[in-house]
């Protein structure tokens, strides 16, 4: 297996600067693993990297999709994935930096999705059976083809419901079956995993309320307004995004500037929890654990010497 090397983390612990300064070390490349830096138009309210940030790193994956599109695990590892294999075939090291987890552990699995798994026209005929028949009808439909599958699903998880009987009728296999599949399969990266978190929950907390802070400044309901005026519809999944949801509100006139500040820096920190909590059940990331504040050159030293280590040189 062609090895990887993955920085991980909770939003606002440095991941960005800790993937270039490894890149820079290891003659690597980044990937960007987080579903919203996908889209053009978005780079305040996303922490995209910007060019002084990249510092002359190449860096993929980011900014590649219109903000209209809606991108799925599986697109995404498609994308991904060519570009892993390209950075390989140059002989660079990819550096996968991000927090959206399912994406990550689905490119390091080299997860292979069921069939139907970026839409199809029988998706839009159960999304219509769904509105016309109800999500009850669908769901009993899938207790007989699924029952463990169905029995894991709320009558309001659609989406899943949906995807599920996608699965059965394109492929005669039932999405458990699929799953327990994969989950045997041997994964197609060798992964090596530095993860970075603060000792002080509450030190990680300031951090992100100083990072909401920060994109209010530089211009986050100005964005809002911009991806609006070109007419992207509200309902769009980038808008659902933390931060642009609160900022459309404001956009709208239903919630002022602090109440949308307030909202963003909860949810922030809700989703950081979150993304640790997903993070946890990983026994193989090295952790980086900062103090009140991060340091790198210290961090960039315990990453490396773990990396040695493990015979990245």
């Amino acid at each position: 297996m062609a090895t990887v090397l993955c920085v991980v983390g909770p939003t606002a612990t440095g991941k960005t600067k800790m993937g270039v300064a490894l890149a820079k070390r290891f003659d690597g490349e980044v990937v960007s693993v987080d579903s919203m830096q996908l889209y053009r138009g978005m780079a305040i309210g996303t922490a995209a990297p910007t060019r002084e940030e990249m510092e002359g790193i190449p860096h993929h994956m980011v900014a590649v999709a219109d903000p209209a599109e809606s991108w799925s695990a599986a697109r995404y590892v498609h994308a991904a994935d060519a570009c892993v294999q390209d950075i390989l075939g140059r002989g660079r090291l990819p550096v996968l930096v991000g927090g959206t987890g399912l994406y990550l552990d689905a490119l390091i699995r080299g997860t292979d999705f069921a069939a139907g798994s970026q839409g199809t026209e029988l998706r839009q005929q159960l999304q219509r059976r769904a509105r016309q028949e109800g999500t009850e009808t669908l769901l009993e439909e899938l207790r007989r083809i699924d029952p463990a599958a169905a029995q894991k699903l709320h009558l309001r998880d659609e989406k899943r419901i949906i995807r599920a009987l996608e699965v059965w009728y394109e492929t005669g296999c039932t999405i458990t079956e699929h799953d327990r599949q994969e989950r045997q399969r041997p994964p197609k990266y060798d992964a090596l995993y530095i993860g970075l978190d603060f000792l002080d929950r509450q030190d990680l907390r300031d951090r992100i309320d100083r990072r909401v802070d920060t994109m209010v400044e530089q211009g986050l309901l100005e964005e809002v307004e911009t991806l609006l005026a070109s007419g992207l519809p509200r309902d769009a999944t980038a808008l659902q995004a933390i931060g642009y949801k609160q900022f459309l509100a404001v956009a709208e006139g239903t919630a002022t500037r602090q109440e949308a500040i307030e909202e963003v820096k909860l949810r922030s920190r809700q989703y950081a929890k979150r993304q640790l909590t997903w993070l946890r059940r990983n026994p193989d990331i090295f952790w980086v654990r900062w103090e009140r504040r991060p340091n790198f050159p210290e961090g960039l030293q315990k990453a490396t010497e773990y990396l040695h280590s493990r015979g990245l040189c």
